[in-house]
């Protein structure tokens, strides 16, 4: 199920968003060091090396705005980053999960400030759960999907490096993806299919972060 045609305006719109002021805001470890909920907030999840700081990175058309690692896992604190002069919206990089080689206590503190988090901040409008388009939907993405219905977090599903794969393959991943969200109480229905490097889906993905805060 592919996502439906978005109009010109409101693809150009973001785009002028986006290209506007975007600027690091903070790193919050702990609850206690948030952000005031000011504005609207948009959240990226994904799995460790789902390729979430390069997405990021793309929406936002700045190389350097998320930094990316050649070890997953390594960023385990909510970093935030405003969008806008004047202020639009927050995005919002969360740890990456799924990571193997992570202390138990480790993993066991992402859950609580995740949770806590997605429970707790009024003002987020949307999660983004990045999925790569290689692997679809694992069990590890299905634990976070729980956790965002049962928070009554409302999520859509992005798949991310959809150029490393055939177009006939991506299709069927996608249509196997939108299945499994549409069983789903907090999912958006749609899929966006997106590569950082060559730009897929990109226009789609930030006229669709504008549509979350704005709807």
């Amino acid at each position: 199920m592919s996502e439906p045609e978005r109009t010109e305006e409101a693809i150009e719109a973001a785009r002028k968003i986006f290209a506007g002021p975007v600027a690091f805001l903070k790193s919050a470890p702990a609850l206690k060091f948030l952000p005031d909920m000011s504005v609207p907030e948009v959240a990226f999840a994904g799995r460790s090396n789902v390729g979430k700081s390069s997405l990021l990175n793309g929406l936002t058309n700045r190389n350097g705005l998320a930094r990316t690692s050649n070890t997953p896992g390594r960023t385990q604190e909510l970093n935030f980053f405003d969008v806008g002069d004047p202020l639009i919206l927050r995005l919002v990089d969360m740890p990456g999960y799924g990571f193997a080689k992570a202390p138990k206590d480790v993993v066991k503190q992402w859950r609580f400030l995740i949770n806590d988090f997605l429970r707790g901040r009024a003002v987020l409008k949307r999660t983004l759960v990045l999925i790569d388009a290689r692997h679809g939907i694992k069990d590890v993405d299905r634990d976070v999907m729980k956790m965002l219905d049962e928070a009554a977090v409302s999520y859509r599903l992005v798949l991310t490096k959809a150029d490393k794969i055939k177009p006939t393959e991506l299709a069927a991943v996608m249509e196997r993806t939108a299945t499994e969200a549409r069983t789903r109480p907090a999912a958006h229905p749609e899929i966006i299919a997106t590569s950082s490097e060559t730009g897929q889906g990109m226009a789609e993905l930030r006229a669709a972060v504008i549509e979350a805060i704005t709807a």
